[in-house]
């Protein structure tokens, strides 16, 4: 590959290509002479639409492929959005970089009510992530759970359709699609958690590529860095993935690092819930000290009862 070109890896759909081009034209602008292209690489999570995620295993469904890819040379660094990536990458990757964070909240969109507390008895909400199914069953346990696959497009032509009275989706996706004005709530993060990782993009490297891991300094953010640390040390000690309900946010809050971390049952019922801080350094010691209190105080029964055997 000539010193003045990189490669990105990206899956294909249009919130995918939107962020690979963002990083492009960071990239571009950022080293004149630069050429950036953009490689689609179609992962697993684009193949099975239909199923649940939970049900085909979260771990990396949506790159892998792409992490193949970048091992094999094929292409010199991945975009991925931060909370598809796993916590443990493959031997000779790295995490290189963190974008700045967008809006980290869960949206609520809906053609027929103005919020979530609006919503009738029994009224049905579409979403494919356990997570928020788990957090909304506490708060509403009459509300019917459909499966929600797709693309963004693909999601809000089924929400058109009528087939869900409301879906959620992530805020950071639509704003970055032009899509704000659909979002009719966006949920505070005491309602609904946001996923580890949720609004920031992961610039993935190869471990060995200096000149690579040096070009995409300009994309990190660190005061996002620090958050993200803390919330994938609290997962991987967790050992959680898309099969579990876990939610995880940090926010830096007057010099320090806040963590709000829940672990909960799939209805709802059992729902564990810690808060703490740390100076911001010692991000992923905070994060790895929440996941204790929660297990210690009971979150421990519902990670083993759902771990695959």
């Amino acid at each position: 590959m000539p010193s003045n070109q990189l490669t990105i890896g990206s899956r294909g759909s249009k919130l995918a290509l939107f962020q690979a081009n963002w990083v492009k034209g960071r990239l571009e602008a950022a080293h004149p002479g630069l050429l950036v292209a953009i490689e689609i690489i179609k992962t697993s999570g684009d193949v099975f639409l239909e199923s649940p995620l939970s049900k085909i295993g979260g771990k990396g469904l949506f790159t892998k492929e792409i992490e193949e890819a970048l091992l094999e040379g094929r292409i010199d660094l991945a975009v991925h959005s931060l909370k598809d990536l796993p916590t443990l990458l493959p031997d000779g990757l790295s995490l290189a970089a963190v974008s700045q964070r967008e809006d980290v909240r869960d949206a609520f969109l809906s053609n027929k009510y103005r919020s979530l507390e609006a919503l009738p008895e029994g009224a049905q909400v579409g979403t494919s992530s356990l997570r928020r199914q788990s957090q909304l069953l506490r708060w509403r346990s009459d509300l019917k759970i459909a499966n929600l696959r797709g693309n963004l497009d693909t999601r809000l032509r089924k929400l058109d359709e009528g087939q869900y009275d409301a879906v959620l989706l992530a805020c950071a996706g639509l704003d970055r699609l032009g899509y704000q004005h659909r979002i009719v709530e966006r949920l505070s993060c005491q309602q609904v958690c946001p996923a580890v990782g949720q609004g920031a993009l992961g610039i993935e490297t190869r471990v060995t590529d200096e000149v690579a891991r040096e070009r995409v300094q300009c994309l990190h953010h660190l005061p996002t860095h620090f958050a993200v640390t803390a919330e994938r040390a609290f997962l991987r000690r967790l050992g959680g993935g898309c099969q579990v309900p876990i939610a995880g946010h940090a926010w830096i809050e007057r010099s320090r690092l806040e963590m709000l971390g829940v672990v909960a049952s799939v209805d709802g019922r059992q729902f564990f819930r810690e808060q703490a801080d740390s100076p911001i350094e010692q991000a992923a010691e905070l994060g790895i000290r929440l996941a204790e209190r929660l297990l210690a105080s009971g979150a421990r029964e519902i990670l083993t009862s759902l771990s695959p055997t």
